[in-house]
């Protein structure tokens, strides 16, 4: 069993949700224009620096998630070895997703910033990349419903280090709002929530996670 103290739990926590920023700016370096809500002209006007960037922030980010799912380990510790297992594999291979997934916008980017180039139809031109990226996507949504099932049921029965109000933090429940942010927001809002908010939900979750277990290795050691 990895043994913990109270500096990792927070260092590790901390490090997620700073994973979840990185990728965010790497979101707005694709295609964050204080004007523009359409995404791929946005791509297709943004310079080779933006790009290049954009793609490196995918490995930082998907190396800091990693870190921060020894954060969750150490929360779901209490749990039985299978849902411990199950519930920190989840976290890892959707992590490691949201980098391959931002990592294949590069492909959109570049074929759209060609079409500028070349006079070309930015949407026919990234048809093929968009449908990539969409596919891996489709990968991802099982293993989602079955980290929703287990996170949810083992903080609700209290066998967790999490008390039961994180469960309202668990990215299942923010993502239900993006369509309604979506709808209800314009212009530079817009630009900022329409891509980033994934990465978003996930900077909140590591956010409430580390409050909740900011003090909780101390009060372990006392009792």
């Amino acid at each position: 069993m990895i043994k913990f103290n109270t500096f990792w739990v927070r260092f590790l926590g901390i490090v997620g949700a700073i994973g979840g920023l990185v990728l965010f700016a790497g979101d707005l370096l694709f295609y964050f224009d204080p004007i523009n809500n359409d995404l791929k002209l946005n791509m297709s006007q943004s310079s080779d620096l933006r790009l290049i960037l954009s793609a490196i922030t995918a490995l930082f980010a998907t190396w800091f998630y990693m870190l921060g799912a020894a954060h969750i380990y150490y929360a779901f510790q209490k749990s039985s070895r299978t849902v411990r297992n199950i519930v920190v594999m989840s976290f890892l291979a959707i992590f490691t997703a949201y980098g391959v997934v931002h990592g294949a916008y590069v492909a959109i980017a570049t074929s759209a910033r060609i079409a500028s180039e070349h006079n070309l139809d930015i949407a026919a031109t990234t048809e093929l990349a968009s449908k990539i990226n969409h596919i891996l996507r489709y990968f991802i949504y099982p293993i989602f419903a079955l980290l929703a099932y287990f996170f949810i049921t083992e903080v609700w029965k209290r066998k967790t280090r999490y008390p039961r109000w994180m469960i309202l933090f668990f990215p299942a429940l923010p993502f239900m709002f993006h369509g309604l942010l979506k709808a209800n927001l314009s212009g530079m809002y817009w630009i900022i929530f329409a891509g980033g908010f994934f990465n978003l939900i996930i900077v909140l979750f590591f956010i409430a996670s580390t409050i909740a277990l900011w003090n909780l290795h101390e009060a372990d050691n006392k009792s």
